[in-house]
């Protein structure tokens, strides 16, 4: 049986979106809506996985999931040609995330380096639910059965062990599969895409830190709701080097702030980083900065503003969650019926 090309991907609604998730991850899900059949979702269930006062209880919760809504819409995104949804209205992400807990393996739990860093020194004290946020994953991408993961560097790891859950299964489970008609697997294995100049967005007060809701300074990032005075403002106080912009590339290494903001520049302006030096190359930050803002305020002020607008009409962001979970538990019950029957589960039928 021939698989769908489909692209999965998802953010948490933890507040604050900010210039990385824009440049990481919805410029790249607006790109892939124009060729492929794309399910994005809101994971508000992986936003419980820390404590309260991180995700900030059951009202931060529901504003933010209407925010990061907002933000898809905002970007470019249609709801009415792409799925757009809140994963906890979709039942069958949990169910089969017990699956695949079944199929997965602890030792490779235990090698995913985010639950670490995440964790820290005080890993007996965190919840069950960030150690297992990987599985729960791979669920939300195979229930769908997605080809394709648009993600950054730091979510790459996961992806590899989606397929490494979806292989396993397709090997314990390989007789009953071709039994049931889906030849030589059911699930297909995913890809991670990883693309653009700015893959990774950095802090602007530290280039070697990845531009975070978390950080406390609020000038470490862009918040995608920042009006066009607080872009500027924080731009201007970027943390740079003392010396010119260079002329190539190379010239960049050992030079993680310069490198950051050139490839904030790039990754707006939708040309590679050489380009960008060619044309700044020798110049001040002074200037190269003046030339940022005027770039980062036409792009981002427009989302900014629809952005609030949007999240301000709770009847229609809801409503688009509600027909984008209808479309999307459709998809994924085919998939819990077709796993129930290869793996030998007796169920209501018709």
């Amino acid at each position: 049986m021939a698989i769908t090309q489909r692209v999965f991907s998802g953010i948490q609604p933890t507040g604050n979106l900010h210039l990385g998730n824009y440049l990481g991850a919805i410029v790249n899900f607006v790109k892939m809506q124009e060729t492929h059949n794309c399910v994005y979702c809101v994971v508000d269930l992986h936003a419980i996985t820390v404590p309260v006062a991180v995700w900030g209880g059951p009202d931060e919760l529901r504003k933010n999931i209407r925010e990061v809504t907002a933000a898809f819409i905002a970007s470019g995104i249609d709801p009415k040609k792409q799925i757009i949804f809140n994963q906890s209205q979709v039942a069958e992400h949990s169910e089969l995330a017990w699956v695949l807990n079944c199929i997965a393996r602890l030792g490779w739990l235990n090698r995913m380096t985010q639950f670490k860093e995440k964790a820290g020194k005080d890993r007996e004290n965190v919840s069950v639910g960030l150690y297992d946020y990987p599985v729960l994953m791979a669920a939300d991408i195979l229930v769908y059965r997605a080809t394709h993961v648009p993600v950054g560097e730091d979510q790459k790891q996961h992806v590899e062990l989606t397929r490494d859950i979806a292989q396993k299964f397709n090997n314990d489970f390989a007789a009953s599969i071709a039994a049931q008609g889906f030849g030589d697997g059911y699930f297909p294995l995913p890809e991670p895409v990883i693309t653009g100049p700015a893959t990774r967005v950095m802090s602007l007060r530290d280039g070697t830190k990845k531009m975070s809701k978390s950080d406390p300074s609020d000038y470490s990032r862009i918040n995608l709701t920042d009006d066009a005075d607080a872009i500027a403002q924080k731009i201007k106080k970027a943390k740079t080097d003392p010396e010119p912009l260079p002329s190539e590339e190379k010239g960049l290494e050992a030079r993680p702030e310069a490198d950051n903001l050139v490839g904030i520049y790039a990754a707006l302006a939708g040309k590679p980083k050489g380009d960008i030096l060619t044309e700044f190359g020798g110049a001040q930050f002074s200037s190269f900065k003046s030339s940022l803002v005027d770039l980062a305020v036409a792009k981002l002020s427009p989302i900014a503003g629809e952005m609030k607008r949007l999240s301000a009409d709770h009847a229609y962001v809801d409503s688009v969650l509600a027909d984008g979970s209808d479309r999307a538990r459709a998809i994924a019950a085919e998939t819990m019926m077709a796993v129930k029957d290869i793996m030998g589960m007796v169920r209501k039928k018709g």
